[in-house]
C-alpha cells in the first residue's frame, strides 16, 4: 500500500477554507431558493438548463451530464417536476428508446420567479465580492478542477460556460 501523503499546513488550510466556503455557498443558494421560490436548486438547475435549451428541450441523457445527475436521480426529479406541471416527457422522434424533457410555460414561469433573487444573491455571494482577476481565476480553478474530476469537454457541449 502506497504511503499515505498527508497535507501540510497551507495545504490543509487550503483544502478547509474551499471546503467551507463551498458548503456555505451552496448551503445559502439552497436555504434562499426554497424560502423564496419553494424549489430545490437542483430542481432550479434542471428548469434553468430546460429554458435555456433550443426549443426547452433535451434528451434526457444530456439533461442528466449537464446537470451531473445519474439518470436515475434525473428521472425521480423529472417525475416531480412533471407532477408540479413545469416539465413534461416527450417521446425522442429520432430514437424510440429516448426520452426528452420540454420545459412547460408554467415551468417557464418558475424560473422567471426563482431567478431575480437567485442571480441576486450568487452576485451578491459570490462575484461582487471578488475582482474581475479573482472572477477568472476562479473560473480558471474551477474548470481544472472539474477537468480532473469529469469529462469537461462533455459538459462544456452540454452547456457549461467556457471562457
Amino acid at each position: 500500500m502506497a504511503e499515505t501523503r498527508w497535507l501540510n499546513d497551507e495545504e490543509q488550510r487550503t483544502w478547509r477554507s474551499f471546503l467551507l466556503a463551498s458548503r456555505l455557498l451552496f448551503e445559502r443558494v439552497e436555504r434562499q431558493l426554497k424560502q423564496d421560490a419553494d424549489i430545490s436548486f437542483a430542481y432550479y438547475e434542471i428548469l434553468t438548463r430546460l429554458s435555456e435549451a433550443p426549443g426547452r428541450t433535451m434528451r434526457m441523457a444530456d439533461l442528466a451530464a449537464a446537470c451531473v445527475f445519474d439518470r436515475s436521480r434525473l428521472s425521480h426529479a423529472i417525475d416531480r417536476l412533471v407532477r408540479d406541471g413545469w416539465v413534461r416527457r416527450v417521446p425522442c422522434p429520432s430514437d424510440t428508446r429516448g426520452q426528452l424533457a420540454e420545459l412547460t410555460d408554467e415551468g417557464m414561469e418558475k424560473v422567471r420567479q426563482a431567478a431575480h433573487d437567485h442571480v441576486e444573491q450568487v452576485r451578491s455571494l459570490l462575484l461582487d465580492r471578488l475582482t474581475l482577476d479573482q472572477r477568472t481565476a476562479l473560473q480558471e480553478i474551477s474548470e481544472a478542477l472539474a477537468t480532473g474530476i469529469a469529462d469537461m469537454p462533455k459538459l462544456i457541449s452540454m452547456g457549461w460556460p467556457s471562457r
